[in-house]
């Protein structure tokens, strides 16, 4: 028997009517028989043939039969094995000689078409892997590649792969507990199918959260204990490594609850049929010093060592200080813990690279990036435009494909590898393009969407549905406003929508879909609104003539058209009914009160969708103030501070700091591709107020910790200048370098904060504010100073 490369043979197959082969350049694989190798297989070897089969008949309503030996009347075979196959396979499978080729590396796999020139077999697809998972992950890779349609399944004739992972941990946490937008609504077989697709785009490991957020939620339609022990049947017969994450929210010097928690842990090992590591965060939650940790985890080993002696322990230094952290590294250096596989660094953990260079060689380095949100988290949004904050808030749909891939090479090298922090469903994308990268770092963001839409919606808007991914993420950059490919990104996804109505049926589809309505909706309202409130202002500006109680009347009756008389109300709706379409399809809690969110800023995006995008609700409290002043002059002016507050008049200048769109005089710093996690320059952040139901001015929700500078050039050389804030907290504002000493100050949001700058400084016309660092390091991050607005004010 005499094999050659498909390629040679392909032209003479299709002119024979074989039926393998279309147009010369596809492998019609529609009959194809799927054989495995007979006798002993590891489970990730036996799920690569039943993930291809499942998946291919899910698809395509073909499905491909499994045989244990090699037909002898099938034209096209597809071959799954490993590169230690027995015998009676050696001389078919086609494995190259060498040591460091991928497929020889753990986990690695190859992909090669050969056609025979003799027989009934004209055309075999080998998937061998350099062990079980690596046959599982081919075939993986072999569902990514395919081009399949109902009743059809083809495969191009030059296609070939050869492949293994650049790290050895990739993962992501899927924590079954009331706080996650969607897991919590599974049931076992919903974990099942999703742990299936993140194998099938590379992942290796899942995390579970078994203790923490114990209360049942009402989406629940399982018990903890049993979706626990259903977690790690799933990981044991996909034979991929099954974490837990495990803090203690107590002080473990409470002798009695220390022994509980033990007790819970024992229980849990013992019950649990697969599990390979045990991460204990040290705070994120918790607030217990490394000399109770330790010794804590110390017997967390030896119980888990009873019940799966494979299994180690991790743990992180998320919130530790610097004598928590040197306290931790001596206990290494005078222990050296042989039951401590390694340490894991998150968010508030110290930076990833000083602790691979501190930390002891033996001991592993994982990373736990948080991929999920968008605000008040470990990568924000640079710059997110207000509008969103406001309404997708903390935890919406967000693939971010290109700014995870710059964040992921920016660290991972100092790594061993990842376990990403997800919430639910939302980053489903991210999750994809993050396992991918952890095979390929290099490899094409763009390519891994275009697998990714062609295995989830369908080969024929692969490339189109990949660029209209790319479209949310673009959709998130820059000012709203001035953001007008959000409505063709809304016009892409309803052109796949018109083409293949069958996608709606998919979850991932509508959920993407349900974004792109939600970004052009909030776009129309934020131009609407923002006309609104300018004719609200000139309305104001009558006020000398009119009285101001008629002003107000006036400015009161144009805001409030937003509601009576709404932009866009088909948009709306629609947003709606994919809401509701998710919820069914997977469980996604958009809404707390509809849905079952477990909060407000857990991704419940449709209780914000019509949340004022102008200062509506700020207005109308302060008007009820105003009218109650008891001189009409006082009432005058204090409209007229309203009404010139983003036009204080000519030679003066107002920045609304947290806002990209409107802050020009901002130096806006460095950006993720340097500074992913903003370590060195802050960027914008939100306030999450009264369950984001805040009536504050807007430009208070949104700020930053301290501008890297403010810079003003032009300036009248012979005028003088007072500088004045709004935000948290006594900033410490220099000008030019000089300290300069406020005449007017409060700590409380809103409040004007005033500064003069001394005539000297201005002799060259140009000016630069900077704010001192502070030392705010015993409150809570939430608690900290920031700036939210900043004006130079020509007296």
């Amino acid at each position: 028997m005499r094999w050659l490369p498909y390629g040679t043979l392909a032209a003479a197959i299709a002119g024979a009517g074989s039926g393998v082969a279309v147009n010369g350049d596809q492998i019609d694989l529609t009959r194809a028989v799927v054989v495995v190798r007979s006798g002993q297989r590891s489970p990730a070897e036996t799920m690569a043939a039943t993930i291809l089969v499942e998946e291919l008949a899910r698809r395509t309503q073909i499905r491909l039969p499994i045989r244990e030996t090699w037909p002898k009347d099938a034209q096209t075979v597809i071959a799954i094995s490993t590169r230690d196959a027995p015998p009676d396979w050696s001389a078919r499978v086609p494995v190259r000689k060498g040591d460091n080729l991928p497929e020889t590396k753990p986990e690695g796999y190859a992909i090669r078409v050969v056609t025979n020139s003799d027989g009934p077999t004209r055309a075999v697809i080998f998937v061998t892997g350099a062990d079980g998972r690596g046959a599982m992950y081919g075939a993986g890779r072999l569902l990514r590649e395919l081009s399949w349609a109902r009743g059809a399944i083809r495969l191009d004739t030059s296609f070939e792969a050869a492949a293994s992972p650049a790290y050895p941990i990739r993962g992501h946490q899927l924590g079954f507990r009331p706080r996650a937008n969607a897991y919590d609504a599974w049931t076992p077989e919903q974990y099942d199918q999703y742990i299936r697709e993140l194998v099938i785009f590379g992942a290796n490991c899942i995390e579970n959260i078994p203790f923490e957020d114990s209360p049942k939620s009402k989406v629940m339609r399982v018990s903890r204990d049993q979706m626990n022990v259903s977690l790690g049947e799933i990981c044991a017969r996909y034979d991929v490594d099954h974490w837990i994450w495990t803090p203690a929210v107590f002080s473990l010097k409470d002798q009695a609850k220390r022994k509980e928690e033990l007790a819970r842990h024992e229980a849990f090992y013992k019950s649990c049929p697969r599990l390979d590591a045990v991460f204990f965060p040290g705070g994120d939650p918790g607030n217990n010093p490394p000399d109770l940790v330790m010794p804590f985890l110390k017997d967390i080993a030896g119980l888990l060592a009873k019940h799966h002696p494979k299994a180690g322990v991790w743990i992180s230094l998320q919130g530790f200080d610097d004598k928590k952290i040197d306290a931790f590294y001596a206990y290494l250096d005078q222990h050296k813990p042989t039951w401590l596989a390694g340490v894991v660094a998150g968010p508030s953990s110290p930076p990833i690279p000083d602790t691979r260079v501190r930390l002891p060689e033996r001991y592993r380095l994982r990373w736990y990036p948080d991929i999920t949100h968008c605000v008040l988290c470990q990568f924000e949004m640079h710059y997110w435009d207000p509008a969103f904050a406001m309404t997708l808030g903390r935890e919406p749909v967000n693939p971010r494909p290109q700014a995870y891939a710059r964040i992921f090479r920016f660290w991972a090298p100092h790594t061993d590898g990842f376990l990403t922090y997800s919430d639910g469903i939302n980053d489903d994308v991210n999750k994809a393009v993050w396992s991918q990268l952890g095979w390929a770092p290099d490899c094409s963001v763009r390519d891994v969407l275009i697998q990714y839409a062609r295995f989830f919606f369908c080969p024929d808007v692969a490339e189109s549905a990949a660029d209209a991914l790319l479209g949310l993420e673009n959709n998130w950059k820059g000012d709203l406003g001035l953001n007008g490919s959000v409505y063709a990104v809304l016009a892409t996804w309803q052109d796949l929508e018109r083409r293949h109505p069958e996608l709606l049926a998919d979850w991932r589809f509508q959920v993407h879909l349900m974004r792109a309505y939600y970004d052009a909706y909030t776009r129309a309202r934020l131009l609407h609104e923002a006309d609104l409130e300018k004719q609200a202002m000139a309305a104001l500006a009558r006020a000398d003539g009119a009285g101001a109680d008629r002003a107000m009347d006036d400015a009161l009756g144009i805001l409030r058209r937003a509601a009576s008389n709404p932009c866009r109300p088909e948009w709306r709706a629609r947003v709606a009914e994919l809401a509701e379409a998710a919820f069914k399809s997977i469980g996604y809690q958009t809404s707390v009160e509809r849905y079952g969110a477990s909060g407000y800023e857990r991704g419940a995006v449709m209780d914000f969708v019509d949340r004022p995008l102008n200062n509506r609700w700020w207005l109308e409290d302060e008007f009820a103030k105003i009218r109650k002043l008891p001189s009409p002059a006082e009432k005058l002016a204090c409209l007229e501070v309203i009404r010139t507050w983003e036009d204080p008049g000519p030679g003066s200048f107002y920045d609304d700091v947290g806002h990209v769109g409107k802050s020009p005089h901002v130096v806006k710093g460095e950006g993720e591709n340097t500074d992913p996690e903003q370590l060195r320059h802050d960027s914008f952040s939100h306030s999450w107020w009264d369950n984001g139901r805040s009536r504050r001015r807007l430009s208070w929700h949104h700020h930053m910790r301290w501008p890297a500078g403010l810079a003003y050039e032009a300036l009248d050389p012979t005028a003088s200048y007072i500088v004045r804030l709004t935000g948290n907290g006594e900033p410490r504002l220099r000008a030019n370098g000089v300290r300069l000493e406020p005449t007017r100050t409060s700590r409380n949001i809103g409040e004007f904060k005033e500064y003069p700058v001394p005539e000297a400084l201005i002799a060259s016309g140009k000016l630069r504010l900077t704010f001192d660092p502070i030392d705010e390091s015993h409150l809570n991050w939430r608690q900290h100073s920031h700036v939210a607005e900043v004006w130079l004010l020509k007296r």
